[in-house]
């Protein structure tokens, strides 16, 4: 069996606006027409008329259609998981050390699948995107969408590239949430799972860093309430979104690794000047700013939303019954580091997931580098991704 054939990027999709970070380029990406273009309602309830999913592939579908990985991506990630850069994707792909011939998920044996998400701004329909109805960008009018609206599309796409059931669906971070969505939702068609930091339900310190960074975004005199596409160039809420992202840094990363990293021996000579910038200053402006280069402001404020609504036991009679209906054995992954989505909420989803009799394993990784341990600790991860996939072959 073989993939979906790669087909034009609709011309409809993005428009050519320099106030946005929003994809302009298709290269190396597929699309998927969700419901075969007859529109989706996400949970919230206002429709949206046409919905297309970018994707990335690599390795080859099974005759049995029994090797297919899905990689689900973090808030800011897209579908390049691996591979090298190029005019569409700035960077190498964000795992690319995990990804890959002889890697630990092993593209010579297993057919991966990269999508980026509902509501993203690197190919799939978002707030950037043009509203069939209006041929306008959707802007404000884009709604709230949720990890649960996420996945319903991707599996729109696996029964599209003839994926009866996923070998394994991979996730850090909101990943994870989509990963853990996939098995409740739908768990037949996942035969193992990995959650990489990540969590059953968003908590208050989470959901209260999100709000400091929307609103950020929000206050930012170019937002003009979310519909600045058009405006020219370097305009739209860039230095909103810059300071979202350096908050955000903030917590990805731990007091001890700044501590080493940016000594105060590093710092210049002291000024006494407001525009100084110390060296861990100058890193998140520099965070900031490559954030603005590659994303859109708007798809920041929805998939950020759609972390903090993430609850797997909503409108489920709890945690505890959502996780008795999964059937895929778990592999769950800690950072010791990470204080935003601390150890404590992967030992309770994994013990939720033992409680409930299911087949589940825990994971620690050591490392100083906080929530982005996932990303950065490969090394780690690798083997006992590799063995786990074995396992559950």
């Amino acid at each position: 069996m073989t993939s979906e054939p790669l087909q034009p990027k609709p011309q409809d999709s993005h428009p050519s606006t320099v106030a946005s970070g929003s994809v302009r380029a298709q290269d190396g990406r597929r699309f998927h027409s969700v419901g075969n273009g007859r529109g989706f309602r996400p949970e919230g309830g206002q429709p949206l008329h046409k919905v297309d999913l970018a994707y990335e592939t690599w390795g080859s579908l099974n005759a049995e259609a029994s090797n297919a990985v899905l990689i689900c991506h973090a808030l800011t990630g897209d579908s390049h998981a691996t591979g090298r850069s190029d005019s569409s994707h700035p960077d190498v792909g964000w795992w690319e050390a995990l990804i890959g011939p002889g890697l630990a998920v092993n593209t010579d044996e297993l057919f991966v699948v990269c999508p980026n998400v509902l509501g993203g701004c690197q190919g799939s329909t978002g707030p950037a995107s043009l509203d069939p109805l209006t041929g306008l960008p959707y802007g404000s009018k884009f709604p709230v969408v949720t990890i649960r609206d996420m996945v319903r599309t991707q599996a729109s796409l696996a029964t599209a590239l003839g994926v009866r059931r996923w070998h394994c669906v991979i996730g850090g971070s909101m990943g994870g949430m989509q990963a853990l969505e996939w098995a409740i939702m739908y768990p037949d068609r996942v035969r193992s799972m990995v959650l990489a930091s990540s969590t059953a339900q968003a908590s208050a310190q989470q959901i209260a860093w999100s709000h400091i960074g929307r609103s950020a975004i929000e206050a930012d005199p170019a937002f003009h309430g979310g519909d600045y596409y058009g405006e020219g160039l370097g305009l739209g809420p860039q230095r909103g979104l810059a300071v979202a992202r350096m908050a955000a840094q903030i917590t990805y990363r731990s007091d001890q690794e700044f501590s080493e990293r940016f000594d105060r021996r590093s710092d210049k000579q002291l000024e006494f000047r407001l525009d100084q910038l110390f060296a861990v200053e100058s890193y998140l402006e520099y965070h900031g700013q490559k954030l603005v280069k590659r994303f859109d402001a708007n798809s920041y404020l929805r998939l950020n939303r759609a972390m903090d609504l993430h609850d797997v036991g909503r409108n489920r009679n709890g945690v505890s019954a959502a996780l008795a209906r999964v059937h895929a054995p778990a592999l769950v992954a800690s950072v010791t580091s990470d204080t935003l989505y601390p150890p404590d909420q992967q030992q309770r989803l994994h013990q939720g997931l033992l409680d409930a009799g299911k087949n589940s394993t825990w994971l620690e990784i050591e490392s100083k580098c906080g929530h982005d341990g996932f990303l950065v600790e490969t090394a780690q991860l690798a083997s006992p991704i590799a063995e786990f996939l074995e396992e559950h072959a």
